[in-house]
């Protein structure tokens, strides 16, 4: 059975995947993007690309935008009319500022607005374990869960505040690229030694998982205010700085990127925190807000 119509714009590695489990679904899947024969795959397999953006947006009640950043979305929608009475699905790169710019934006021209993020790569869009979050109107979110659900099985409504998908992307991503250049350190480590990158991934893994499960107690630390129960010491970490040099000497991997964090343990010790569980460090980083709590 075909189901109601969709527009995606931007047919980029995600914007692709987007559409292709909506034609999976069943749904009439418009297509926009910038570069037009970037269209040819997605027509191939069933979609309508409009060569207007306009045309597009008034080809469906929904639009869900996957092009770079907010900035990229709305120099794309400028000047094209038949946004009003549409909601506008937003699943890009940005900052909470600029999704709130953007929001205010999509409500002055007549849509209704959610930001969203997908957690995972173009490949897992439509996995059950996906994980999709998104703020903004609750409305738009109820009126198209099995829509949004298409995209993957595990979605999430954050609240009514339209930057807070962008505001999670932002926290959660943190921990992306130290995790990747800490792999790719290690990789260089084993290579000084002629042995392959693979070798570690088992041992990578179990890592992960360790601190994975070290989480709810590394928040608990920071939501307490509690820097004890850890046992991980700021003091514990700074002692094994000279060791990352003699690393680095003997080895040849370049470990400059962790200068910074070298600098930040430095002033967590001259700041008295020697003994503190290493989530004291947020004190450090957030001084400013946490000071008037």
């Amino acid at each position: 059975m075909i189901k109601e119509s969709v527009t995606v714009l931007g047919t980029g590695s995600m914007g692709s995947a987007l559409a292709g489990a909506f034609l999976g679904a069943g749904y009439r899947t418009q297509i926009w993007n910038r570069s037009h024969d970037r269209t040819a795959a997605l027509v191939a397999a069933g979609a309508t690309a409009h060569r207007d953006i306009a045309d597009a947006i008034t080809a469906s009640p929904v639009i869900i935008s996957c092009l770079t950043t907010f900035d990229a979305t709305r120099d794309s929608l400028r000047g094209a009319e038949g946004l009003t009475g549409r909601d506008l699905i937003t699943l890009n790169s940005g900052t909470p500022a600029q999704a709130r710019e953007f929001a205010r934006y999509a409500n002055g021209e007549g849509a209704r607005f959610l930001g969203g993020a997908i957690k995972n790569v173009p490949a897992a869009v439509g996995n059950p374990d996906t994980l999709l979050y998104f703020g903004g109107d609750r409305d738009v979110f109820d009126t198209h869960t099995a829509t949004l659900g298409v995209l993957g099985g595990d979605l999430e409504f954050l609240g009514a505040e339209p930057d807070l998908a962008a505001l999670y992307e932002s926290a959660v991503g943190a921990t992306l690229l130290p995790a990747l250049l800490g792999f790719l350190e290690g990789a260089a480590v084993l290579a000084s030694r002629g042995l392959p990158a693979s070798s570690m991934v088992p041992h990578s893994v179990k890592w992960l998982q360790m601190i994975e499960s070290l989480l709810p107690v590394l928040a608990g630390e920071i939501d307490d205010r509690d820097y004890t129960r850890l046992g991980s010491s700021v003091e514990l970490f700074h002692a094994a700085v000279t060791d990352d040099e003699r690393l680095g000497a003997e080895t040849g991997v370049d470990l400059s990127w962790h200068a910074p964090m070298h600098e930040l343990l430095s002033r967590a010790v001259a700041d008295g925190r020697g003994a503190q569980s290493i989530t004291a460090l947020i004190e450090l980083l957030t001084t400013r807000q946490r000071s008037t709590l």
